[in-house]
């Protein structure tokens, strides 16, 4: 059982309201990570202000779910898993064999993508020591070192939810449910 209380917007301290507020009027509802987080108001702010800078990148909608959702693997946080599978192919349009052969860890029909994932498992295994191969590989594949700062932005938005959600034990929305997710499946 968690120690985390799941906040609404009436309930959550006054300066988290404003941003649950936002947070439904996008999803329309609010997600329970984003209720957990609102008991620190700052760390709540700081999570949205990162997917939102993340959003500016230039790297596409489908590739940076790519980036959540493996680093989120990578980390083993089931929500993330779960509640990004659901963004790429419900919100995003993402193609639903790129996501799933992502979340079965099997080959994206796609180098590219494939390539992409490979280098953000790497990011957070390795905690930002990137081997010359791995660069080299992740450049070849048409990215360049723009894209390698992008993914760490990536890799640091999704380590915070990700412990955040370890910490809270954050159970799954059931808007989420039809992707749920485990590494044992």
């Amino acid at each position: 059982m968690s120690l985390f209380k799941i906040h609404t917007i009436e309930q959550a301290p006054a300066e988290s309201r404003p941003l649950l507020t936002g947070a439904h009027q996008k999803f329309g509802f609010v997600p329970n990570l984003l209720g957990e987080l609102a008991e620190a108001p700052a760390t709540l702010e700081a999570y949205l202000t990162l997917n939102s800078i993340f959003d500016k990148t230039s790297l596409s909608p489908v590739e940076r779910q790519i980036v959540l959702i493996a680093a989120s693997i990578e980390n083993d946080c089931t929500y993330c898993v779960a509640a990004h599978s659901i963004m790429a192919k419900n919100m995003i349009k993402a193609d639903a064999r790129i996501i799933n052969a992502l979340r079965e860890q099997d080959p994206i029909p796609d180098d590219k993508l494939q390539t992409l994932a490979e280098f953000t498992r790497s990011v957070v295994e390795n905690r930002g020591f990137i081997d010359e191969q791995a660069l080299s590989a992740f450049t070849a594949a048409g990215y360049s070192n723009r894209h390698i700062l992008e993914v760490i932005l990536g890799v640091t938005m999704k380590t915070l939810s990700n412990y955040a959600n370890h910490v809270m034990d954050t159970p799954l929305d059931d808007e989420f449910k039809a992707e749920e997710w485990s590494k044992d499946n």
